[in-house]
């Protein structure tokens, strides 16, 4: 139902997801065990975050100094249907709320380039970083010419100045985001649909380890605020909290976190089909070969054999589980992109999407273990 529910709000460009502050601070504490320093003397971007409504420019002003950040630059998108509305940078409100009755918005552009306890109470606090913006001390607070799209040419400016861009970009504009992002040779942390993993501006990053999902979210599960709650079947969105759940989204970025390099503890082939706790593998007596790709079906992770020297085909959310040291990216079904299955396909199949016993299997990528050479 979650999934569902993110393909129609793509389709509708309902882009209004908002991030959780203990997501953020989850996800950053990951990169920061990896490389204390990761952030260290870093200008950080977020681009599509106005203070008045993201956690995002909450979480780096207010560990400005802990992260050692040179500098802090986010710029809003002038449409946003809660620009104005105020977490906690003015009261201590932690929910953003729908504006009612606001003056004219703008998108703005917020450069910090130093944090500090403005007010003297011995606390720095969100109330410090509105005094300093207030003030215009050290710090910059200004409306920008355009709408604050990151494809304008005042974002693109400021995005050549940035070292890391960390942020939720709209869903249904993640192709050319990343893209972009790719293009100025940027350190990232995004947040992503799962499905976009096979997109032909992110696998082809995926395959030469150029890109790779990050810590990933508790369980599974993201939990973001929206306005737009009329979209969402019931179970979906919680009335109380605010919250809707998505189970197919992830963190997508090219720093590097400790649990990528942690190997994925695995059965031989036969241990597999006598235990495996899958009835599509256990009691079978042998793995299942597509019919348009030189490789065999694995249908699920954990089932990948230990002792498999061969092409395998696992689901997309292997990835949350890929360690390069123990695997190799081959490609990708033919059905996510001409050329992705690196000569693995049939191509007298005239089927792109890969086929067991004449049934359809959703989009797989290859894989096949790395072996020590002597």
């Amino acid at each position: 139902m979650a999934n569902k529910n993110l393909t129609s709000a793509k389709r509708a460009k309902n882009d209004e997801f908002y991030t959780q502050y203990a997501d953020i601070q989850k996800e950053i504490a990951a990169y920061l065990e990896y490389d204390y320093d990761v952030f260290r003397g870093k200008v950080v971007y977020c681009n599509c975050d106005d203070p008045f409504e993201s956690n995002f420019f909450r979480y780096f002003v207010l560990n400005f100094k802990k992260l050692g950040l040179r500098q802090l630059i986010t710029t809003s998108y002038k449409p946003s249907p809660i620009a104005y509305t105020q977490l906690e940078l003015f009261e201590r409100d932690e929910t953003p709320s729908v504006s009612k009755g606001r003056p004219k918005i703008t998108a703005n552009k917020f450069i910090i380039n130093t944090v500090h306890d403005i007010d003297g109470d011995g606390e720095f606090n969100l109330e410090d970083v509105a005094k300093q913006l207030k003030a215009r001390k050290q710090n910059e607070w200004m409306p920008l010419k355009g709408d604050g799209d990151f494809r304008s040419p005042e974002c693109i400016d400021l995005l050549k100045q940035a070292d890391i861009v960390v942020t939720n970009p709209p869903f249904s504009l993640f192709r050319e985001y990343v893209r972009q992002l790719v293009g100025y040779n940027k350190k990232f942390v995004i947040i992503g649909n799962m499905n976009a993993i096979t997109y032909k501006e992110v696998f082809p990053q995926i395959k030469n380890n150029q890109l790779w999902l990050g810590n990933g979210f508790h369980a599974g599960n993201a939990y973001f605020f929206t306005p737009n709650t009329r979209d969402f079947a019931s179970g979906v969105f919680d009335a109380k909290t605010g919250l809707v759940k998505f189970r197919n989204v992830c963190w997508y970025t090219n720093l590097d976190h400790g649990r990528r390099h942690q190997p994925l503890p695995l059965m031989t082939m036969a241990e597999n089909l006598k235990y495996s706790k899958h009835k599509e593998i256990k009691g079978k007596k042998a793995y299942e070969k597509y019919d348009n790709y030189d490789a065999i079906e694995v249908p699920f992770t954990d089932a990948i054999p230990s002792d498999y020297d061969g092409v395998m085909g696992v689901p997309i959310s292997f990835l949350d589980k890929y360690c390069p040291e123990q695997f190799e990216i081959l490609g990708a079904t033919e059905s996510e992109g001409r050329g992705f299955s690196n000569g693995l396909w049939d191509e007298s199949s005239k089927v792109s999407q890969p086929l067991v016993k004449g049934q359809r299997v959703y989009k797989r990528i290859f894989i096949k273990h790395k072996r020590e050479t002597i």
